[in-house]
């Protein structure tokens, strides 16, 4: 089996994870040494507002939520727990890195841990956003200190960490400057106006213009 056909698979089988975990179908015992079992300590709000700001319907709010209370006692997910998760389908490199960057993604409000609230808001824009949602969120993956701009620096930590993640399948053997030149040919493509920084207007603009960086970044195939 080819490499990238070995990385898609196991990204097909964290997403089945995800599916599993959502409609309340994953075998809690199997996982029950990696989830916080405390008392639940968060409450969502309420159905109605979540169906407003959301893409699911009320019935499938309830799915949603009872199967992540069900993995998910406390009503959060820590980084440690997300990390812990998301390095079994990627056990032929390091994936902590890349984990840390889409655990914050998904942490919009910042406070360390993933609340039904936050995960279900990122899962609508995923499964059923628009194209310029999707692009959105990807971007603020990209955009690793929230300030509206994604410098070189910020996508070499990027590169390196889905790198890192990839491992023994990045064949041949990467050298170290790899992933800086492929930063510099993004960069040549998306910093329009040559200032080092690239907009979210010129990060979609890009995007939906190129096919090609929409393959090789992987944007809808990996950023689950």
């Amino acid at each position: 089996m080819s490499c990238r056909k070995r990385c898609k698979r196991e990204i097909f089988k964290f997403a089945q994870y995800l599916y599993r975990l959502v409609t309340g179908t994953l075998n809690t015992d199997s996982v029950e040494d990696e989830l916080e079992l405390s008392t639940v300590r968060h409450r969502p709000e309420g159905l109605e507002q979540l169906e407003a700001q959301t893409r699911f319907s009320r019935k499938e709010l309830q799915i949603l939520y009872r199967g992540f209370k069900n993995e998910c006692p406390s009503g959060v997910v820590n980084e440690d727990t997300f990390k812990d998760i998301y390095a079994q389908f990627f056990p032929q490199g390091d994936a902590s890195t890349y984990a840390h960057f889409l655990f914050n993604a998904f942490d919009t409000d910042h406070n360390g841990s993933v609340s039904f609230e936050d995960f279900v808001m990122g899962l609508s824009i995923l499964l059923r956003g628009s194209i310029q949602e999707k692009l959105n969120w990807a971007f603020n993956l990209y955009d690793i200190n929230k300030d509206g701009y994604i410098t070189k620096e910020e996508m070499l930590d990027i590169m390196k960490a889905i790198y890192d993640m990839m491992g023994k399948c990045t064949y041949p053997a990467l050298r170290e400057e790899t992933p800086r030149q492929h930063v510099e040919i993004f960069f040549q493509k998306m910093d329009k106006n040559k200032d080092g920084v690239v907009t979210i207007d010129e990060f979609i603009d890009c995007c939906q213009n190129d096919e090609n960086i929409m393959r090789s970044m992987h944007l809808f195939e990996n950023v689950l």
